[in-house]
């Protein structure tokens, strides 16, 4: 990587983590379940988007395996919750 992507590829990252952390405070304050169930997949996205960051720097094609299951389990997870609130579990 020369020094511009490089700046590009941090700069990223750390955004993504900051995104993470406004989610976290949105799932703690926000006022209605529904608030948190999108807080929450929020920050399973980011996580996703965090776990591909550190694949690409360590060079390890195995952890865009272990996003792709993580994002599936997140997807079936927000579903059941959804499921829930409506009152259909």
């Amino acid at each position: 990587m020369d020094n511009l992507s490089l700046i590009f590829f941090n700069a990223a990252f750390y955004i993504t983590l900051i995104s993470i952390i406004l989610s976290f405070i949105r799932f703690l304050m926000g006022p209605s379940p529904a608030d948190r169930v999108v807080a929450l997949d929020a920050m399973t996205i980011c996580g996703i988007v965090l776990i591909i960051f550190i694949a690409l720097k360590m060079g390890r094609i195995i952890y865009l395996d272990v996003a792709m299951v993580y994002g599936l389990l997140s997807f079936l997870g927000v579903l059941a919750i959804a499921r829930y609130l409506e009152g259909g579990l």
